[in-house]
């Protein structure tokens, strides 16, 4: 059992934030010196008294590349207690192998709001301190069989993220980087792999301060990523100029107005579903979260475009060139002048630089 002592002997070490940490005469935090962490404190799942998995559990020969944050769209509890935490692994463990018919719970680690962590599918705990291998959850779709999935207690559309929660995240994110060697920049929100508001707006927000820290506690600089917009009720400009005009080139009938509304809302919706970019993935997904597009929505949506290509989705590219302050007609049509843009954009970016709108084009032109 994880003792309380302890855990709040690391609290008082990480009160603040990295900024309290203490600094050696490097300037880099004594804890982050070495490529080896110790790790966190995480209860294990007989520690909550999990129930055994209904099939065994798959343990993959790979190292997972990724982490992905999730809400679990559950009350903010004011209950910061170890033994809420291990009720609130219980009740997410129930929930997805009773409501959504999984073996066992969907994410490998939990995080509760007064900082607790927990293991989450079985094995993860002891997979992850050898650093070897993956367990494979079901969090995030397509991208369960090389990423991590840590649960976040809490709902966080509008509401502040703990501090005790954000301490124990960024620590158990700085050792999954050192137990794999996984880049600070492969951090990512739910939402950027599917159409889901999880990790709600706010904890969404920090995800680059998140991954800064970690690169600070890995001493690694950060490349930031560059991801898939959310689009939701609400939202209107170019990105959604594009999506209807990508939608149109499928034959699917709606409007070019900029607004992501009625008919296009619909039509992205059912799209998205289509293509595996919606359905139950993690705890935070219990919510309906009806009319949204995102994710692998727009892998499946954009085409390679280049040269001598006309229509539609001529026009979405062009219509966020434009957007981007970058001038070519909008006349429907891949022409030289296009071509021309199209590797300015490119090179300004730091993408390969080839003149055709590929998957890393789309999605820097709809950042």
């Amino acid at each position: 059992m994880v003792l309380r002592g302890v855990q709040v002997a690391r609290r008082v070490l990480l009160a603040g934030g990295l900024a309290a940490t203490a600094v050696g005469v490097s300037g880099i935090p004594v804890w982050a010196s070495s490529s080896r962490r110790a790790a966190p404190e995480i209860a294990s799942t007989s520690d909550w008294q999990a129930r055994e998995p209904s099939s065994p559990v798959q343990v993959l020969d790979v190292k997972p590349v990724k982490i992905v944050v999730h809400h679990t769209a559950t009350p903010n509890s004011e209950d910061t207690s170890q033994e809420h935490a291990m009720e609130l692994a219980r009740q997410i463990q129930d929930f997805h192998m009773d409501s959504n018919g999984w073996i066992d719970t969907g994410q490998n680690f939990t995080n509760s709001r007064g900082g607790w962590l927990l293991e989450g599918r079985h094995k993860s705990l002891s997979v992850l301190t050898a650093g070897e291998q993956h367990v494979l959850g079901a969090h995030a779709g397509e991208q369960n069989s090389e990423s991590l999935g840590i649960e976040n207690e809490g709902t966080y559309i509008d509401a502040k993220v703990p501090d005790a929660l954000w301490d124990s995240l960024v620590e158990l994110c700085a050792y999954m980087v050192a137990q794999y060697g996984i880049e600070p920049g492969e951090i990512y929100g739910h939402r950027d792999f599917m159409a889901t508001e999880c990790p709600g707006d706010v904890l969404y927000a920090r995800l680059p301060e998140l991954r800064e820290a970690v690169g600070a506690a890995a001493g690694k600089v950060v490349a930031q990523p560059v991801v898939w917009p959310l689009l939701r009720s609400g939202s209107a400009g170019p990105r959604v100029s594009a999506l209807q005009l990508l939608l149109r080139a499928r034959g699917e009938s709606v409007p070019v107005d900029g607004v992501f509304g009625g008919r296009t809302q619909e039509v992205a919706a059912r799209l998205a579903a289509e293509l595996g970019a919606t359905g139950a993935e993690c705890s935070g997904t219990r919510v309906a979260e009806p009319g949204l597009f995102g994710g692998r929505g727009w892998d499946g949506l954009v085409p390679v475009v280049g040269g001598g290509a006309s229509g539609d989705v001529v026009r979405a590219v062009q219509a966020l060139l434009i957007s981007g302050g970058r001038y070519v007609p909008a006349d429907a049509r891949f022409s030289d002048r296009m071509v021309s843009v199209v590797r300015e954009f490119q090179a300004a970016g730091g993408l390969a630089v080839t003149g055709v709108v590929d998957r890393a084009t789309w999605q820097r032109l709809l950042a």
